[in-house]
């Protein structure tokens, strides 16, 4: 039989991470009291996830929650915080945003009127909320908590199947431009893979096929061994003659990648150091091709 928690939470921000996150909560025996969204269609979708009214007014929410996830889009945040911190009843209730960059200071108004407050952030890339739904169990949640609210914070992290791990305020932007890179500038990267590969004759489905089992093991290698020693390739072998064709082939067919090739070669020359495969002589050599590209 599932377990029912004592607390009960309202959601504010009806879109994939917050009915998601509604639908794990309800799963762990939480109860939803209420939702609001400005969309009667996020609405409804999210309703048929955790069973909870819908409120029309956001000030309404606080009256039979304990907690308040406040998860709209990072620039509706402080907004959203600021309507409901306007009524009496927000006094002594528990008031998180799941942003990952934003700070407290987005809560500032519910802290002043007698809240507490958090943040709990998941690691996770979401494209559907079933995806959602299968992802964030397992996953690592960034938690920046004021002290009456960290322990609160930790505790639903663990209900929902996650991980904790407590971010500073001021080191937050950089906690969140860490999964930019392991996330959406990995996508770029395969965007920039996909475009390479169209421009020698191969279509897109071809090269996600392609070059895909590549990623997954080098993942892979990651995961088991660290960045530093799955490093491979023409720079870890100390290659210069393969280094100096690529650059040659990206500024005679497709110079708009030239810098980033660079730029992302000079970084794999560090970590190629740190690993121990190269030697003075082709560091100089390889970095002085690199520094010779031309955007």
């Amino acid at each position: 039989m599932k377990k029912r928690h004592a607390h009960k939470f309202a959601i504010i921000g009806t879109g994939m991470v917050g009915t998601a996150i509604g639908f794990l909560l309800k799963k762990s025996g939480y109860k939803i009291t209420s939702l609001y969204d400005k969309s009667p269609a996020a609405l409804k979708r999210a309703v048929s996830y955790t069973e909870a009214n819908i409120t029309l007014v956001p000030q309404d929410i606080l009256r039979d929650a304990d907690y308040i996830l406040i998860t709209t889009p990072d620039d509706a945040i402080a907004s959203a915080c600021a309507d409901i911190a306007l009524s009496p009843e927000i006094k002594n209730k528990f008031i998180f945003h799941m942003s990952g960059a934003g700070g407290l200071d987005l809560l500032e108004p519910a802290k002043k009127a007698g809240a507490y407050v958090a943040s709990i952030h998941p690691l996770q890339s979401f494209s559907s909320i079933e995806q959602a739904i299968r992802n964030i169990p397992g996953s690592y949640f960034g938690i920046t908590a004021e002290k009456k609210a960290l322990l609160r914070a930790k505790k639903i992290v663990r209900n929902l199947q996650g991980i904790p791990i407590v971010i500073s305020p001021d080191q937050k932007p950089l906690y969140h431009a860490a999964a930019c890179f392991a996330s959406n500038y990995l996508v770029t990267l395969m965007n920039i893979v996909e475009s390479i590969s169209k421009t020698i004759g191969i279509n897109e489905k071809d090269a996600r096929q392609a070059y895909l089992p590549l990623v997954y093991g080098s993942l892979k290698n990651i995961e088991k061994s660290g960045s530093i020693l799955s490093l491979t390739g023409p720079i870890a072998r100390g290659d210069c003659s393969t280094v100096r064709k690529h650059i040659q082939s990206f500024q005679k067919t497709l110079p708009q990648y030239a810098s980033v090739y660079s730029e992302l070669g000079f970084l794999a020359v560090k970590i190629a150091q740190q690993k121990g495969t190269l030697s003075a002589g082709q560091t100089k050599k390889i970095n002085a091709l690199l520094k010779g590209v031309k955007s």
